[in-house]
């Protein structure tokens, strides 16, 4: 039975299901989800370690900075969420690596849910014996240095509408003929505060969101965390699921489980979700303010020096992570932290 039956045959029971349960079983059902099954990176979508090794060197050396603003524990957790293929943290790791007590004090962890792209990390990072886990939540408790590059934007969202009689959740059904069709259920009056105060028309909510937030803040060990995706900086998203197969963008109800899903971050919200909970929250900021703070014209000048024959290609890729009209402004990061410690390098800047 495909995953697009099983889907149905859920509905045909229990009714209609909201489009963040759709979402959850489309990404990580362990038969037939997309990161159960599949390695989408590159083929469905790309993103900017692999673009350019510049990225991810540079959130090494940030990362190396903001271990000595946490005391420079020894040991200490060095996590990514999401790895992919690795490259960030082949590139991070490589850059950090002329700081022998860091490197020392470091533990990796990775949080990955697909076996084949863990497969690929665990070749690739071998030599850093890696510890796997395929939740965040699992992280154990100890200093820890957390990075998260297009992580956020994958966790489901719930759905809004604003109709005549108030705010409607948007939901999967079944159409006359049997297959996948968008619907609305009746206004419950039980909406998350968000829909309820949204001034657009439609509005995605992330309830992951607030759980990052409330176990980040339950952690009594030193961190930092930076989350870098897309998304708007101040207003909420509006209704914003998109469906991507072989770096097209398809229907999201096209084939459950073979395309990428995915939905902007509402940055406002989880830094505010953040603060609520005594969370230090620096930014959000733009992708390219933080890496122009963070030395990506010193470290293009480098590269093109030592690779004259590559100056284009090099050039072009690092453009590509900064240009405000590619990833420099559509991307926001955001730093969270324990309360109380220095502020985060390369957030002083403001939002743009």
């Amino acid at each position: 039975m495909t995953l697009r039956d099983r889907i149905a045959e859920i509905i045909q029971g229990e009714g209609p299901i909201p489009v963040s349960t759709y979402m959850a079983l489309c990404l990580h059902d362990p038969q037939a989800g997309y990161y159960s099954t599949q390695s989408g990176l590159g083929r469905d979508f790309i993103t900017a370690p692999e673009i350019s090794q510049v990225f991810g060197e540079l959130l090494g050396l940030w990362a190396v900075h903001e271990w000595h603003a946490l005391g420079a524990p020894s040991p200490f957790i060095l996590a990514e969420l999401g790895p992919g293929h690795g490259s960030l943290m082949c590139d991070a790791l490589r850059a950090a690596s002329r700081h022998a007590d860091f490197m020392a004090a470091m533990q990796l962890w990775l949080v990955e849910a697909s076996p084949k792209l863990r497969a690929v990390q665990k070749e690739r990072l071998a030599r850093f014996d890696p510890h796997h886990i395929d939740d965040w939540r699992a992280l154990p408790e100890a200093p820890a240095i957390t990075l998260a590059n297009e992580f956020l934007d994958c966790l489901p969202a719930r759905q809004f509408v604003r109709t005549g009689h108030g705010w409607a959740e948007r939901v999967v059904g079944l159409d006359p003929s049997g297959g996948l069709c968008f619907g609305l259920a009746e206004p419950a009056g039980d909406e998350p505060r968000e829909a309820s105060e949204g001034a657009a028309g439609e509005l995605d909510v992330q309830p992951a969101l607030g759980e990052i937030a409330e176990r980040l803040a339950a952690r009594e060990a030193p961190f930092r965390a930076l989350f870098i995706d897309y998304g708007p900086m101040t207003d909420p998203p509006g209704e914003t699921l998109r469906a991507f197969l072989e770096n097209e963008q398809v229907d999201p109800l096209a084939d459950p489980g073979r395309a990428d899903l995915t939905v902007d971050v509402d940055f406002a919200r989880f830094s505010r979700l953040a603060r609520a909970r005594g969370l230090d929250v620096a930014g959000p900021v733009q992708q390219g303010a933080l890496l122009r703070q963070l030395g990506i014209q010193a470290r293009l000048d480098q590269l093109v020096a030592a690779n004259p024959d590559e100056a284009q290609t090099i050039f072009h890729a690092v453009s590509r992570l900064v240009d405000p009209d590619a990833m420099g402004a559509r991307f926001k990061a955001v730093c969270l932290s324990n309360p109380g410690l220095p502020a985060p390098a390369a957030f002083e800047t403001g939002p743009g």
